[in-house]
This record gives structure tokens, C-alpha cells and sequence, in this order.
């Protein structure tokens, strides 16, 4: 695709050694425990439903290494947590990065939304083995307040309130990335879909502004949300959607977890390879050693996740 993000580089050529590793600072983000308010389908197409994205936004002050992240949801109440087929994960950068600028006038506005289309080096599928994840139950009956699933339309018949109430079971989905995966400094929107065999999956909203336990960052960007109809545009699920006097905005339940390289090279530059393996000698005494913290399976998955990290 035309607007596509690459982020790649040049093959590490061997392993830099420093006498004295400074091990990297670990990475964690919340944006705290589900609230109640709003549960947003977020899954691949189906027989009976498109495919529906939904997506919140986080922030990266440095170069991050992201191994880990959690998701809560809803799924059908009686639904075993077998049932949940599939998870595919996407990261987007904010509008107009990776778009069509000036976009199409489908929606009130693209001014914070999500790009157009993601990151590619960043996507993460299970079917594909590169990513793995477990579902836990939090809870056999949760009912939100309010859902999105099929009103997802463009202007000017944007405004459908939303579906109502739902209920379902409460699960968590611990998911692990296989490649972690490398992003510069930037904020970004994280966009999982679930698949579960014989329903839908509903994404929990969280808190916003973001509350304890959760890490509180500024611009806090809402949720927005779109279907294959839709695409590449995306609505603010609160403003666009359901709307009303009161206008509510959401963030989504999620958490990343990982390890920052201080000091790693910029993508697009010819030096990003060299400062990027300097860096984490620097902090591991080694490539090798950089591997085994960061997550990567050896030497040569961290050098793919360099080329995909550095964009040539």
C-alpha cells in the first residue's frame, strides 16, 4: 500500500562488546481496569458481521522494545474461553502520518485519529505464529452500559447511539509478541482484534482521563473506531457515534509492557544501524545478550527486528 510504513535496515554484522552492560529500563503502560461505561466490537470480518477495528492511542518517549500487552473484553456469556480463536494486533500512527491528506469527508473529522493504515513491521498475528496469547475469565457476568457494533457509518448518518447494554463474560487476553516488536519515539494507536468462534468480542472501555493504577500521559487521545465500509477513515466512538448532550469520550483497556534502548538510531538515517547496535552493546554487553533480555528468540530475530526498526 502506497502510505505503507516501513520500518526497516541493513543486517547487523556481528556482535559489539562493551566491558561494562547497563541493562535497559523496563517499559510498562496501562490505561488502567475496565469502568463499565462501553463495550466496542473489535474483530476480523465473519459471515454475519464486517471487520471492525477499534483502537486507543499510547505514547513512546524513546526507542521501546514492546514483548507483552493485555486486552479485556467481553464474549458471550457460556462462551468457552477455547472458543477465542484468534488474535491479531495493528499499531497506527496518528493522522496525517502513513494517510491521504486531505482526507475523504466521510467523517466529522480526522484531526487525532489513526492512520490510514498501520506500521507494518509492527502487525502481529497469532494465526501466523507471531504472536501467542492465553485468555483468563475475570468475571462470568459483566454488563456495560453501552456498545458498538454494527452503527459505524459515515457522515452525515454518523450519530447512532450506539447499540444499548450488553452483557457477557469478562476476559482478559495476555498476548506475547514473537518478534517483539521495535518502535522509534512517536505516539501511536494500539489496534487488537479478537476472533471468537460463534460471537462477538467487545472491547472494554477504561477511565479517561486515565486513573490509578493506570500511567496517566498527556495528549491523552480518545478511542475512535471503524469497519471495512468505513476504511481508511475512522469515528470518534463518543463524539461521532453515540454523541448526546453529554458527548462521552473513552479510552480502552489495554497494558504493553517491555524495554527501552536509550539512544538507539533514528529510522530513515544511515547511521540508525550502527547507533542501534552500539546502543545495545552498550546496555547488554553484546548482541547476543540484548536478545535473550529483550525477548527475541537470537541474534537473528533481533537483527529481522532491526531491519524492520531502522527502514532500509
Amino acid at each position: 500500500m502506497t502510505f505503507r510504513r516501513h520500518l526497516a535496515v541493513a543486517t547487523l554484522t556481528g556482535a559489539v562488546a562493551l566491558a561494562t552492560p547497563a541493562w535497559a529500563d523496563s517499559f510498562f503502560f496501562s490505561t488502567s481496569r475496565a469502568d463499565g461505561r462501553l463495550g466496542s466490537l473489535s474483530q476480523p470480518a465473519n459471515l454475519l458481521k464486517l471487520e471492525t477495528e477499534t483502537a486507543d492511542d499510547f505514547i513512546l518517549p524513546e526507542t521501546t522494545t514492546i514483548r507483552q500487552a493485555t486486552i479485556v473484553g467481553l464474549i458471550p456469556t457460556g462462551t468457552p474461553l477455547s472458543s477465542i480463536n484468534n488474535v491479531e494486533i495493528e499499531v497506527y500512527r496518528v493522522f496525517p502520518n502513513d494517510s491521504l491528506d486531505p482526507p475523504s469527508g466521510n467523517v466529522p473529522t480526522r484531526m487525532n485519529s489513526p492512520a490510514d493504515v498501520e506500521v507494518d513491521s509492527a502487525t502481529r498475528d497469532g494465526s501466523l505464529g507471531t504472536l501467542h496469547f492465553t485468555a483468563s475469565l475475570l468475571s462470568s457476568s459483566v454488563t456495560v452500559l453501552n456498545s458498538v457494533v454494527t452503527g459505524i457509518n459515515k457522515a452525515p448518518q454518523n450519530v447512532t447511539r450506539g447499540e444499548g447494554a450488553a452483557t457477557g463474560e469478562e476476559v482478559e487476553i495476555t498476548i506475547t509478541f514473537d518478534p517483539p516488536i521495535i518502535l522509534p519515539s512517536d505516539h501511536y494507536f494500539f489496534r487488537p482484534e479478537v476472533d471468537v468462534i460463534g460471537g462477538d468480542f467487545l472491547y472494554l472501555s477504561a477511565p479517561r482521563p486515565i486513573a490509578a493504577p493506570g500511567t496517566p500521559f498527556l495528549p491523552d487521545l480518545r478511542a475512535w473506531i471503524r469497519n471495512s465500509n468505513l476504511k481508511p477513515d475512522w469515528l470518534r466512538i463518543g463524539t461521532d457515534i453515540i454523541a448526546g448532550a453529554s458527548s462521552p469520550t473513552f479510552n480502552m483497556t489495554f497494558s504493553l509492557t517491555g524495554d527501552t534502548i536509550p539512544k538507539a538510531g533514528t529510522p530513515g538515517r544511515a547511521n540508525c544501524h550502527g547507533k542501534s547496535v552500539s546502543a545495545l552493546a552498550h546496555q547488554f554487553g553484546g548482541i547476543s545478550a540484548g536478545a535473550s533480555a529483550l525477548g527475541f528468540s537470537g541474534v537473528a530475530a533481533l537483527q529481522d527486528g532491526l531491519r524492520a526498526f531502522c527502514g532500509k
